[in-house]
């Protein structure tokens, strides 16, 4: 079997989204899960390592769909998550995750080849970092997210709460490129501006950091800043932004440089989040959004 240009791990969960004054929906969830998604329609060949029970794989058929390999790790339950948005602000979240497939361990991932991998847990509770330093001395690239660290789960309540990483230098001397929100950057570098946080990241040993905010997306790589506005008409699909960004980023950016891969990432994240659910349109679409052709 040929290898995988990218591999994306962690967790697929159900969601229970609570919007603001809106009606209570349910829908497959996870970084990975999006992630995954976002990067099939570069045409790279992807695999997605996830930890869940087995009456659950159906929450994986948008991931066939999109023509992704998927290797599930066998799991006692499968992951859930409830996220509700407390005021109209659709970066302002409030989550509990009331059950966790478990960490998924160094003896549980498969023996596979591929270029790339990214760690994209939707908390604490996903991998802890010896995974990163198992991918790196697999010979890899390694990317993560760092919510994958800041989002702590209180073992009793189940409520997540953002904090600081324990081990964040280290996670930023092994990675090549780097994932976070403006939320999730305020908290590891003290400052709210994204420009000076993306170089705060590069100062830490992190040669390339994508931070996502309402706006746009920014990239901070080797000393100069990149920044790309997002083109959406509403936000119903707001729900895995960060995660589609990223995934789309590092895909088109394995053959593509910075500005070309950001302005593909912002396009296809902008599509994405005028539907609830993961990415489902084309290359076609995106092409013609970043030109700036479409539907009104």
């Amino acid at each position: 079997m040929d290898g995988y240009d990218i591999a994306f791990v962690g967790h697929v969960s159900y969601d229970e989204i609570v919007p603001f004054e809106g009606q209570v929906r349910f829908a497959t969830g996870g970084s990975a899960f999006f992630s995954a998604i976002a990067a099939a329609p570069a045409g790279k060949r992807i695999a997605l390592i996830t930890k869940m029970h087995e009456a659950d794989r159906h929450l994986l058929d948008p991931v066939k769909k999109a023509g992704i390999d998927i290797f599930r790790i066998p799991a006692p339950q499968t992951t859930a998550m409830r996220v509700v948005h407390p005021t109209p602000n659709v970066d302002e979240r409030e989550m509990i995750q009331p059950r966790s497939a478990g960490f998924i361990a160094v003896d549980e991932m498969p023996a596979i080849e591929t270029h790339w991998m990214h760690f994209a847990g939707l908390t604490d509770q996903d991998f802890a970092f010896d995974l990163l330093e198992h991918a790196r001395e697999r010979g890899c690239g390694v990317s993560v997210d760092m919510q994958s660290f800041v989002r702590q789960v209180d073992p009793v309540t189940r409520r997540i709460s953002f904090k600081d990483a324990p081990r964040k230098m280290d996670i930023l001397s092994l990675v090549e490129r780097l994932k976070v929100d403006m939320v999730e950057a305020q908290l590891l570098t003290g400052t709210d501006d994204p420009e000076e946080a993306g170089a705060r990241f590069e100062e830490w040993g992190c040669a390339e950091t994508v931070i996502t905010r309402s706006e746009g997306v920014l990239v901070r790589h080797r000393g100069k800043s990149y920044f790309e506005g997002f083109s959406n008409r509403n936000t119903t699909g707001r729900t895995g932004r960060g995660d589609t960004v990223f995934g789309a980023y590092l895909s088109r950016r394995l053959d593509h440089d910075v500005a070309e891969s950001l302005k593909f990432a912002a396009a296809l994240t902008s599509i994405k989040m005028e539907r609830p659910g993961p990415f489902m349109g084309t290359l076609e679409e995106v092409t013609a959004r970043i030109k700036g052709v479409g539907p009104s």
